[in-house]
């Protein structure tokens, strides 16, 4: 892993900045967790739109009915 060899680069150094070295840690730790991501973005994907699918496109039959009125005060109202 070249990412792996320039943080051992800093770390060997005489000097190395630790603004750097921290900076090459969130880097790599970065690119690793994308990769993770990427990987199960799929499977998620799947899970969470899977036969749940609403068709936008067809009104409701039935009007929706609400427990409480608004109140443009700040209030809610019961009913």
């Amino acid at each position: 892993m070249p990412a792996m060899d320039d943080l051992m680069n800093l770390l060997v150094q005489d000097d190395p900045s630790s603004a750097q070295i921290s900076d090459q840690i969130k880097d790599i730790l970065f690119s690793k967790s994308a990769e993770k991501i990427e990987a199960i973005r799929p499977t998620v994907a799947a899970s969470i739109f899977a036969d749940d699918s609403v068709n936008l496109d067809e009104p409701d039959d039935e009007p929706t009915e609400f427990d409480s009125d608004i109140d443009f005060d700040g209030e809610a109202e019961e009913e």
